[in-house]
């Protein structure tokens, strides 16, 4: 990386902060007025979410828990997603987002639980799953779980922050209204 690249990145970085953190406050509002909490699994966006949630003082009062499931195998062996499901549909699959938000519900204490798994690029992706497909899953516990592609366009960076702020904006409008 250059030093011009790396600086481009930074300055990216610091654009994106206002608006994550804007939802992520907005957020643990909501959570904290109800007294209940989140759960996150994450893929393709490593761990952002739940890094967003965690820098914001006083998180531990709704956020629960965070997995990053990166790889098939830990996909299976910390939420449970069946290998046969990942086998047969992708790891970039509505199936599999559905798997990793209901996996995660069971797992945690939590009423809320959000997945994300993607191909942020910029290699890993085909004809039918281009880089920038991305998959979510939302669920609160006792409900039907809701899950829904997007395609998104950019570097990786861009896909990944593009996913975290669709995650949390859906979660926000939808399960935590």
């Amino acid at each position: 990386m250059t030093p011009e690249s790396s600086t481009t990145l930074l300055s990216l970085r610091e654009a994106d902060a206002p608006s994550l953190s804007a939802l992520v406050y907005e957020l643990g509002e909501r959570l904290m007025a109800k007294g209940e909490r989140l759960c996150t699994v994450e893929s393709c966006t490593g761990g952002g979410i739940a890094q967003a949630m965690t820098d914001i003082p006083g998180s531990s009062q709704w956020f629960e828990c965070g997995w990053v499931a990166y790889s098939n195998a830990a996909k299976t062996a910390m939420v449970g997603v069946p290998a046969e499901l990942i086998e047969e549909y992708g790891a970039v699959s509505e199936a599999v987002a559905r798997a990793m938000v209901e996996g995660g519900l069971a797992r945690s204490g939590a009423a809320h639980a959000l997945s994300v798994t993607g191909i942020a690029g910029p290699g890993g992706g085909t004809p039918e799953k281009p880089v920038g497909t991305v998959c979510f899953g939302w669920q609160t516990r006792g409900q039907v779980a809701r899950v829904e592609t997007r395609h998104f366009t950019g570097e990786r960076h861009d896909v990944r922050l593009q996913s975290m702020l669709h995650a949390l904006g859906e979660l926000l409008a939808h399960e935590a209204s």
